[in-house]
């Protein structure tokens, strides 16, 4: 069966580019024409110090302190008889070389390490964020003069100093915005997909915090010129050279004589600051109307693993491609270890599907992320072996069990729109883990279109440039499911991959796991509460509750004879269409005859 796209992906226009987005806010359109205008000046500064570098300096003592629109003076002369326009132009070269300098110190040391205290959080987190605690906890003006007392008046020196405490404004906005991003599905879905972190912080991460840190890069832009035409107004700058905050000074010493002096230089920072705030602010809204937004959930980067007992069992046979002994997996609270999965086993053979059943909290999802390598970083992995393809994966160093996992295990999540993500498009989510594993672009991109018409979706060729939202739930899943195999793993769990589906759509998911199995030789791990899916689907069922594997069997066997009294209850709970339970019918009746009684009344 074949399936059209939604009518809002039919329908949706080109997205217009970001710069056209930014273009369109009126403030942002005012802000533009102000940095113009100051980049006109920062460009006629650079050639006058190819062609005329003398005439800022050149004094007319015969003019000293001439009104604006005197003959050869268009903003008149100073206290010294030098050329006001002439000198303003030229400062703006030193006023912006500034902001440049202690921009790129904090950029240099507040963004890396706002990334990555974000993304992995622990120690490192811990660390940088003391660190930044208490360079903010310092008296950053005092502290920059008294650096520009004892190392001199370079403007090198206190921008460099100044950007150094402006960096922990950086590492905190980075490290909060991360913190709300780091746990969502989609971030999951990347790891599981194999994309390395850095990767995964490049082009997922870094693409979502990018709008507020657009805004906090104009902020400081205009802290740096405040703050380094503040330095010169005092006289803590360097005297050689010509900058708005000495032309500031010379008006304000002026002021009885020149008053308009004063005005010149203030104006020029004014417009200067003004131009970066507006741009920003409008960049910034077109940058969040592209990322879109993204949910939360619960789970960090990593798990904590600890040293697991080793197994006196002989190894998984050959026809068992991942076996479980022992898993047990808990969580602190209270000052104990409070134990979700409790010496779990579990045997997958190849070419086979095993249903993992049991009622909401019994501990299926904890499983099938301990398999995925995927628990959160408060979770401890205390007992329990795990064997992939004949290799015992908990004692491989971090790096080689992620290796090994992200190689041969994929996996389907039950909410699909959550697992995408909602700034790329849905051909880039289904090449980039291709690419990643050394595919060139050009075949990656035609095994996605081939992947996506294998899942029975209508013309590939438009799903591919669509973007989540724009797709049906249904379509989403059958995209991941296409992401999944795309990889050809070995392996594939799904975590209860038709919940959130309706019935038809539930059928079609079904026949198309089916049929994928088939296809590609995968072994399946289905996580399901619903015992229908599991007849339909499974060869073994494995039943949980309270975090133990209370009963496996043969799914045959399973639904004729169950064994464990928990496997009947759950059997037992099994609307049957042909039998209505008595309460239900006398609670039935009892309503039927009090409305009868209300309408004879």
């Amino acid at each position: 069966m074949s399936i059209e796209i939604s009518a809002q992906a039919m329908d949706a226009p080109n997205r217009p580019s970001t710069f056209r987005m930014i273009l369109r806010n009126p403030l942002s359109r005012v802000g533009v024409v102000l940095l113009v205008v100051v980049m006109c000046a920062l460009v006629a500064a650079i050639v006058m110090d190819w062609v005329a570098p003398d005439a800022p300096w050149s004094a007319d003592l015969y003019h000293l302190n001439e009104a604006p629109g005197t003959d050869g003076h268009l903003l008149g002369t100073d206290s010294g008889g030098r050329d006001v326009l002439s000198r303003l132009v030229v400062a703006t070269k030193a006023t912006m070389f500034s902001g440049v300098i202690a921009l790129v110190v904090a950029m240099l040391l507040g963004l890396p390490g706002g990334l990555v205290a974000g993304y992995y959080g622990g120690r490192i987190d811990m660390a940088l964020d003391w660190l930044s605690s208490m360079v903010m906890s310092l008296p950053s003006i005092i502290v920059l003069l008294a650096i520009v007392s004892s190392l001199g008046t370079s403007m090198w020196i206190s921008m460099t100093a100044l950007g150094c405490m402006m960096a922990p404004a950086v590492f905190r906005l980075l490290r909060a915005q991360v913190h709300a991003v780091r746990n969502d599905l989609y971030i999951d879905a990347a790891k599981v997909a194999g994309l390395s972190d850095l990767r995964i912080i490049a082009r997922h991460v870094f693409r979502v915090v990018r709008g507020p840190l657009v805004l906090m890069v104009s902020v400081m832009a205009g802290v740096a010129i405040t703050v380094q035409t503040g330095l010169d107004f005092l006289g803590l700058g360097d005297s050689t050279t010509i900058t708005w905050g000495g032309m500031l000074g010379e008006g304000f010493a002026a002021m009885s004589a020149n008053p308009v002096l004063f005005v010149w230089p203030g104006l020029a920072m004014a417009v200067t600051v003004a131009a970066f705030f507006l741009i920003a602010s409008g960049a910034r809204d077109a940058l969040q109307r592209t990322d879109g937004g993204a949910a939360a959930a619960s789970r960090s980067k990593a798990t904590h693993l600890k040293p697991v007992p080793a197994s006196s069992d002989a190894p998984p046979g050959a026809d068992d491609v991942l076996a479980v002994r022992g898993l047990t997996v808990g969580y602190p609270s209270g000052g104990e270890v409070v134990e979700v999965v409790r010496s779990a086993n579990l045997t997958l053979r190849r070419g086979h599907t095993l249903g993992l059943v049991g009622e909401s909290g019994s501990g299926k999802t904890q499983t099938a992320f301990a398999l995925l390598d995927l628990l959160p970083r408060q979770a401890m992995l205390t007992a329990g072996e795990v064997w992939l393809d004949g290799t015992e994966i908990l004692r491989l160093a971090p790096r080689d069990r992620a290796r090994r996992v992200r190689e041969a295990i994929a996996y389907v999540p039950q909410e699909p729109m959550s697992n995408l993500d909602p700034t790329f498009t849905i051909g880039y989510q289904l090449i980039e883990p291709m690419r990643a594993r050394g595919v060139g672009r050009a075949e990656a991109r035609d095994r996605a279109v081939a992947l996506l018409s294998r899942m029975e979706i209508r013309d590939p060729e438009r799903v591919m440039k669509s973007y989540p939202h724009q797709i049906s739930g249904g379509m989403a899943q059958r995209v991941l499911i296409a992401g999944a195999v795309s990889t050809e793993p070995r392996i594939l769990i799904a975590d209860e991959p038709t919940t959130a589906l309706d019935v038809t759509v539930q059928s079609e998911i079904l026949d198309l796991l089916r049929s994928v199995q088939e296809e590609f030789g995968m072994s399946i791990i289905l996580v399901s509460h619903d015992l229908g899916v599991i007849a339909d689907l499974c060869d073994d069922v494995a039943v949980m509750r309270d975090g133990q594997v209370v009963e496996t069997a043969p799914v045959e066997e399973f639904f004729a004879r169950p064994r464990h009294e928990y496997s009947r209850m759950l059997l037992d709970a099994v609307p049957d269409e042909n039998h209505v339970r008595p309460d239900y019918v006398e609670a039935r009746s009892a309503r039927q005859g009090a409305h009868t009684g209300e309408a004879h009344r």
